[in-house]
């Protein structure tokens, strides 16, 4: 069993015995992975801190090729999220990166793309947190396979220019006016809230134009209904969000 080295992000621990626990980690090497740290649970543990929730560390650890657990066998604290101390929104939105990272994600599965706007979002969560966060679930349907259909209706495929629209997550993405009929899930989508969607999802900059809070607050519901549509449960996080 060669050791392997990753950078990862701490998602998840249990207790496994009175002395170990098990951890969920995101990794940019690897993708999402489980391991057995022995002795994790000691007041003297060789891995110290670098277990915490959300704390982003440098880690060795060998792969089992049973598919059992993998072992942890080094683990070093890289980064803490010092905003997520003092902003209790922010703590809200770390532990739902974590927990939509946690349970719908692959093992095994590298996205290195989503693992730096897993970080990106966790360094900037103390300003606008509400965007920052649409920012990364956007980025994370769109790695998963899952990005709204935005420029064209998701029924027939006509593009639409923003007008009558509205969105609905059983169709995957925004309806033009046409295709609304007899789709009781939809909910309107205003053209601004439609605009909003475009620059979150776009590269660049665009996205933190200053919508207002009836925008802000239209975007955290839509998409909160869209994961939980996608997931077939809601988050356990989601209804601690601000918008």
């Amino acid at each position: 069993m060669p050791a392997e080295k990753a950078t990862a992000l701490v998602l998840r621990t249990t207790d496994y015995s009175e002395t170990s626990k098990i951890a969920t980690l995101w990794t940019r090497e690897f993708g999402k992975v489980r391991v057995l740290a022995k002795g994790g649970r000691r007041l003297k543990s060789r891995f110290e801190s670098a277990l915490d929730l959300l704390t982003l560390c440098s880690i060795v650890l060998l792969r089992k090729s049973s598919g059992g657990l993998d072992l942890l066998t080094e683990a070093q604290v890289v980064k803490r999220f010092s905003q997520l101390r003092t902003n209790l929104q922010a703590l809200y939105a770390g532990y739902y990166i974590a927990e939509l990272l946690a349970d719908w994600t692959e093992e095994y599965d590298p996205h290195p793309i989503l693992f730096d706007e897993a970080l990106a979002t966790l360094e900037s969560l103390g300003q606008n947190p509400g965007l920052r966060l649409a920012r990364f679930e956007l980025v994370l349907l769109r790695e998963l396979g899952y990005s709204p259909s935005l420029e064209v209706c998701a029924a027939c495929q006509t593009a639409v220019n923003g007008q009558n629209l509205a969105f609905s997550a059983a169709a995957g993405g925004v309806l033009c006016r046409a295709c609304q009929v007899g789709r009781r899930e939809r909910r309107p989508l205003p053209a601004e809230v439609w605009q909003a969607l475009r620059a979150l999802s776009a590269s660049g900059e665009a996205w933190q134009h200053a919508w207002s809070p009836a925008v802000r607050a239209d975007i955290r519901q839509l998409l909160g209904q869209y994961v939980t549509y996608l997931m077939g449960r809601q988050p356990r996080l989601l209804p601690y969000l601000g918008s």
